[in-house]
């Protein structure tokens, strides 16, 4: 394959502290890699220790001291609104950055700056939906009694995300954070960094008091200080559940409000009822988008034991004629993994799976010439159990795996036989059974007949998947701390 033109990367030698552009503490660099070409596109600065305690400092002073969390909360909104402007004016530059560092497909680079919009849309009329003061009464035995309910920030965010959405996770979280008044640090995953710090250059712009928002790209040792830092009152964290467990006892060593939205190994149920064709147009993206590298992708394809064959014929039909290749074509569905050792991860899950009996009906291997980049070919499990490990533990690339089932209950009781519980979906021609279903499915969100992300609506995990929710009115509660005031 000819080597396909990369998007222009610009580096970066400054870091986003306290609303400004910062020399770093150190002179580390963070090579940014191309995982289509295998070579260097870009460098940035990797955030040291030192640059987490001025990020810190900064919010620690805008917070205690500064009018941010002293604006109203329709002043707010107002920065929030100009935020949005100023990442729509430049998506077409972060789309192009984030498929040449992170291999997405443009069409959904598009899509995921996109969806960043739609988030700080909703961030910015979450003061119309969320009373930050109200009147409450109530009886007691002597009589009547009020109180004064009034909901203030938590207070200094530190916000840990991953490199597979960057701009529009980051939307997620900074929003309802910067709605209700807190300030944030911002620390993005290091692969991948160059979209973030054009996310910040649109934090600038916005023109947000001094202190409010930092963005310190680094690896492992940074975030590990931000959360232990003293200055910080809460951690939200997207990323893998092995990380979550690490955060949330760091927090519990100090009772620090934490959020977590970690892995999933969803289920998609086909019911008997559902035509196979209908489905599988709907049903199959959502566990191959960005090469499955996605928390919610849905994996475990639960079909009846008598269609089995039938969809299994179908499904690596339509896998088979997926383009996988350079992201910048047009036509191309699947771009590569993110890293090496990621492709390395992917291949060992598809040995594994191979070695517990599951048979591959296509894929298993790296695309026919590609000479260079962390590519997998769409991989499709059949004859699966749900006590195999590529059935129980997340893969984080496009290997679907089917499992058969007898009977509804039997369906529900695999979708439900699973350490995680982020996402799901249910195939079926009654849009009742599909409910029923769905109602008894243990997952934080499941759709019927379509298979999708919703965010600004509420989103995160049951069990291992997570804990609280982002998105909607339910994504500001977790940066509000709530103060009963009596006697006025």
């Amino acid at each position: 394959m000819p080597t396909p033109a990369e998007p222009a990367l610009r580096s970066f030698d400054r870091l986003f502290i306290g609303g400004r552009w910062v020399t770093p503490a150190t002179d580390a660099r963070i090579d940014v890699v191309s995982p289509v070409t295998e070579e260097v596109l870009a460098t940035v600065p990797a955030a040291s220790p030192a640059d987490v305690d001025a990020a810190v400092a900064a919010a620690r002073r805008a917070f205690d001291d500064g009018p941010w969390p002293r604006l109203s909360p329709a002043e707010r909104a107002e920065y929030l609104r100009r935020l949005r402007e100023e990442v729509s004016k430049r998506i077409p530059e972060m789309a192009r950055a984030f498929t040449a560092e992170v291999g997405a497909p443009t069409a959904l680079a598009q899509g995921f700056h996109q969806n960043a919009l739609l988030m700080l849309d909703d961030a910015a009329t979450l003061h119309e939906r969320v009373p930050f003061e109200e009147r409450r009464q109530w009886t007691t035995a002597a009589g009547p009694d009020e109180a004064l309910i009034v909901r203030e920030p938590v207070g200094v965010v530190g916000t840990i995300i991953p490199w597979n959405g960057p701009v529009a996770i980051a939307a997620l979280k900074m929003g309802p954070a910067l709605a209700a008044g807190c300030t944030v640090v911002l620390k993005p995953a290091p692969e991948g960094p160059v979209t973030t710090l054009l996310f910040a250059e649109a934090l600038e712009a916005a023109g947000l008091p001094e202190g409010v928002v930092s963005v310190l790209p680094g690896g492992r040792e940074a975030g590990e200080h931000l959360v232990r830092h003293p200055g910080v009152d809460k951690i939200s964290f997207t990323g893998s559940t092995a990380a979550g467990r690490r955060i949330m006892s760091l927090c519990g060593e100090q009772i620090k409000r934490v959020t977590l939205e970690l892995g999933g190994k969803s289920a998609g149920i086909v019911l008997d009822d559902a035509p196979v064709e209908q489905v599988l147009p709907a049903l199959l993206p959502g566990g191959y988008l960005h090469s499955g590298q996605v928390c919610a992708a849905i994996t475990r394809l639960i079909v009846s034991r008598d269609r089995h064959d039938e969809f299994v014929e179908a499904a690596a039909e339509l896998l088979a004629g997926i383009k996988v290749g350079d992201p910048t074509e047009p036509d191309t569905v699947l771009g590569p993994l993110i890293a090496e050792r990621q492709r390395d991860r992917v291949e060992d899950y598809i040995a594994v799976g191979k070695a517990e009996g599951a048979r591959v009906v296509v894929g298993g291997g790296r695309p026919t010439g590609l000479k260079t980049g962390w590519f997998v070919e769409p991989t499709l499990f059949a004859h699966a159990t749900n006590a195999m490990r590529i059935a129980r533990e997340e893969i984080f690339g496009p290997v679907l795996t089917v499992i058969p089932y007898d009977g509804v209950d039997d369906a529900i009781r695999i979708a439900n036989d699973s350490d995680y519980g982020l996402s799901g979906s249910v195939y079926t021609s009654d849009p009742e059974l599909g409910e029923r279903v769905a109602r008894r499915v243990r997952t934080g969100q499941i759709y019927v007949n379509e298979s999708t992300q919703t965010y600004t609506q509420p989103f995160g995990g049951f069990k291992q998947s997570g804990i609280g929710r982002e998105g909607g009115v339910e994504g500001i509660q977790p940066y509000l701390e709530t103060k009963l005031i009596h006697g006025i």
